[in-house]
């Protein structure tokens, strides 16, 4: 009897549930991609899982038929990790956003990211709180006028991918919601990686703040505004491919024209495995609109995966002291009655 898998395809992870995003919300298309990109890692459907928080884009694990959790407010990270430490063949992704990342979540985040956990969190950010109708949220800009700041925001924004770069990352990676094969080629490379994958997906609200993100996505204005990264090949972008970033004397980039006597060679070229994280955080910081802003992986490293350092130890205690006996753990050392 053979056992080889049968050939899934996105058909196969759909779920019968209703999709209750707005009409032309980004969400759809990042859902879109993601049941493209599972049938080709060849595995089972029981071995995916898909832990998410509260917002719009945390509906996800509804419309995926897979193993899931709609979990609680920013605790979806803390949710995965119980779950991968539990069951370590699953495949785990979480699906966040900005709002519930980024805030209240905040905390867990940074500590699945420094463990370096082998999940992938799929961090969506439309700069707002969609699903309460508007407010501003960790990422939307200085000034933003929303709802909830009617004279614009004082806070100054978090940048998600410096944010998860300051937590060590080993893999950081950037994508747009409506660059189709961008983004299914971004969710590959994390579903690939081994320890904890962090992607930021630039995600249109359509109804709270459409065109947030239209310099990064619009044919005809995304060729002045972005920058595919490559490793191993230079920084150029521009509609003629006529412009690139270079390192100017005090180590800061600077955008150049390739035709006033510059060369490619000249430009900074990316590498996304370099172990100290300054370059990865300096493309972070590039912003639209005095740099172009980097799309693709800016760091991909390899580093000990917490569950399977976990795992060593537990099997280490079990050679070295046997099975567990959970009732004599709990009557050992000082114990006490209460009367």
């Amino acid at each position: 009897m053979s056992t080889l898998l049968p050939q899934l395809t996105a058909k196969d992870f759909a779920s019968d549930q209703e999709i209750r995003w707005c009409p032309r919300c980004g969400d759809y298309s990042i859902l879109a991609q993601m049941k493209k990109v599972l049938p080709e890692l060849g595995l089972p459907k029981e071995q995916f899982c898909f832990v998410s928080g509260i917002g719009c884009s945390s509906r996800f694990p509804y419309y995926m038929d897979t193993y899931g959790f709609h979990s609680i407010h920013g605790r979806a990270p803390a949710v995965a990790t119980g779950v991968k430490l539990s069951n370590p063949d699953l495949q785990v992704w979480v699906i966040t956003g900005d709002g519930d990342a980024l805030s209240i979540g905040g905390n867990h985040l940074m500590h699945a990211i420094r463990r370096n956990l082998d999940i992938n969190i799929i961090l969506f950010n439309n700069q707002i709180y969609g699903l309460t109708k508007g407010q501003y949220s960790p990422t939307s800009p200085l000034g933003a006028k929303t709802k909830s700041t009617p004279y614009g925001s004082l806070d100054n924004p978090l940048n998600p991918l410096s944010v998860a770069i300051g937590c060590e990352a080993s893999f950081v990676a950037r994508s747009v919601d409506v660059d189709t094969k961008h983004l299914a080629d971004t969710l590959r490379r994390a579903a690939n990686h081994k320890g904890t994958s962090f992607v930021e997906v630039y995600q249109d609200c359509n109804v709270f703040n459409s065109g947030a993100f239209y310099y990064a996505s619009k044919k005809g204005e995304k060729e002045e505004n972005i920058v595919y990264l490559e490793h191993g090949k230079p920084l150029i972008f521009g509609k003629e491919k006529d412009k690139g970033v270079r390192l100017n004397a005090h180590g800061r980039p600077e955008v150049v024209e390739l035709s006033s006597g510059i060369s490619e060679d000249d430009l900074l070229f990316h590498d996304e495995k370099a172990e100290d994280p300054s370059l990865a955080f300096l493309l972070a910081q590039m912003r639209h609109p005095l740099f172009p802003e980097p799309l693709g992986v800016l760091r991909n490293v390899s580093r000990p995966v917490y569950d399977e350092e976990v795992r060593k130890q537990v099997d280490h205690a079990k050679e070295t002291l046997g099975e567990g006996d959970l009732e004599k753990l709990f009557n050992s050392g000082d114990t006490w009655v209460v009367e």
